[in-house]
């Protein structure tokens, strides 16, 4: 268990540690970032599939395909319908509340709050369902692959976010809020298979889906959109790989 802890406690504080280095670097160029979150999603990508989905067909034993395949969807669907109710950051950064037709009477700083909280809380249950199989380096890997696509978003946060006139303490807190949301994930997701063992597979299979959700929907999105395609592919290859070797070389 104190292994989870300090998991989920490394989880979290890499977005605060992220908000931080975003303080020193408040105007990072787009082609920059676009390269360190195209290396996190192919850090996601490798760590979804090899900790998560194929876990999850190993599993299920007889029916591990039908339990894998539906609970990707499960969780991606559930990325979806939170999507719909409350949009990503990128899509809230930069607008005002007058201007966003859902956030009218809403503080600003609670509303970014609450988008980036919702969000990070399926990759938190993902790192502690992870800790499920037993499999403690295959769960570490896991948690590495979320802490690393944490970095990178907590950078880019803050200089929007100051932009929009939010206080440098406020930006502090709100960083350390959903970085609090993200320990509270890997420990919900760790105590739910730890106590129902039964859900484990189609857990690992939903945890997987919310990543793949992640990386299709907002990180490969995000990085093609200001001209680094191909600075940015090779760098999500690159992250695939090095989680590949990784993998390969813990067993």
């Amino acid at each position: 268990m104190e292994l989870v802890l300090l998991t989920a406690a490394g989880v979290g504080g890499a977005t605060v540690i992220g908000s931080a280095l975003g303080f020193v670097f408040k105007k990072i160029s787009h082609r920059f970032s676009d390269i360190v979150l195209s290396f996190a999603a192919g850090v996601m990508l490798a760590a979804a599939v090899l900790g998560l989905v194929l876990p999850s067909l190993e599993y299920g034993g007889k029916y591990g395909i039908i339990v894998t395949v539906l609970g990707i969807f499960a969780g991606a669907l559930s990325l979806s319908v939170i999507d719909k109710l409350v949009p990503h950051l990128h899509k809230l950064v930069g607008v005002e509340p007058e201007n966003h037709p859902d956030s009218e009477g809403i503080n600003r700083v609670l509303l970014f709050v609450l988008a980036i909280a919702i969000h990070n809380l399926p990759e938190g249950i993902a790192a502690g369902v992870g800790f499920g199989s037993g499999n403690t380096a295959e769960a570490l890997f896991i948690a590495g692959g979320i802490a690393l696509q944490n970095i990178p978003e907590g950078m880019v946060i803050i200089g929007p976010m100051l932009a929009a006139g939010i206080t440098p303490k406020k930006t502090f807190l709100c960083a350390l809020a959903t970085g609090l949301v993200e320990v509270v994930g890997t420990l919900i997701g760790y105590l739910a298979v730890s106590v129902a063992s039964a859900i484990l597979p189609f857990a690992l299979a939903f945890a997987g889906g919310t990543m793949l959700y992640v990386i299709s929907d907002e990180m490969i999105p995000e990085t093609h959109a200001h001209g680094s395609e191909r600075g940015a592919t090779y760098a999500l290859l690159a992250g695939f790989c090095l989680m590949l070797v990784s993998d390969v070389l813990l067993g």
